[in-house]
């Protein structure tokens, strides 16, 4: 719970910075990009290393970043100099979190049974953002076992609209009756 925490307050500043920048779908992509290197096996050692001065780790992720914003740099740097580079993929999902209530979006899990065209798809998004009253950003995946109909997932909320959750509650019935 403690690094949560920690990263969300990480995520507030870079938020924070990005605003100043006017650029948090950019700021976005480039703390999703540093965090995928970060977790990269030889990077990681290096950064975890007690071997390796704070000192030098900064330098070396400073050159890195070298064609980044000064400002997004030296964000990295204040993780670093702290201790808390391998919590970098959480501080950018609580950024993308943020952002998402910044610009009154949320995202979707959205299952079907079989492959949908893209019109569908299109449609589904629309009339979950009319019913959400938000943009809805979708992921959309496949599951042969729902039979028909969708289920949706938007943050801890699951809206089942499958056939197989439909055949189970008849089911259930006439089980019980």
């Amino acid at each position: 719970m403690r690094d949560v925490t920690i990263a969300r307050n990480y995520a507030e500043t870079l938020l924070a910075l990005a605003e100043h920048g006017d650029a948090l779908e950019q700021w976005g992509t480039r703390i999703d990009m540093t965090a995928a290197a970060f977790s990269t096996a030889s990077i990681e050692a290096v950064l975890m290393s007690p071997r390796v001065p704070r000192d030098r780790k900064i330098a070396l992720v400073t050159e890195a970043l070298h064609d980044y914003p000064r400002p997004f740099s030296l964000f990295v740097a204040a993780v670093i100099r702290r201790g808390r580079q391998m919590l970098l993929g959480q501080i950018a999902d609580e950024y993308h979190t943020l952002v998402d209530v910044k610009m009154n979006r949320v995202r979707a899990g959205v299952t079907v049974a079989r492959d949908i065209d893209a019109l569908a798809r299109q449609v589904i998004i629309e009339r979950l953002s009319k019913a959400i009253g938000k943009n809805v950003i979708a992921g959309f995946t496949t599951d042969p076992a729902l039979l028909g109909g969708v289920v949706i997932r938007v943050g801890d909320r699951i809206y089942d609209g499958s056939v197989r959750k439909r055949l189970a509650g008849l089911r259930h019935k006439l089980l019980t009756t």
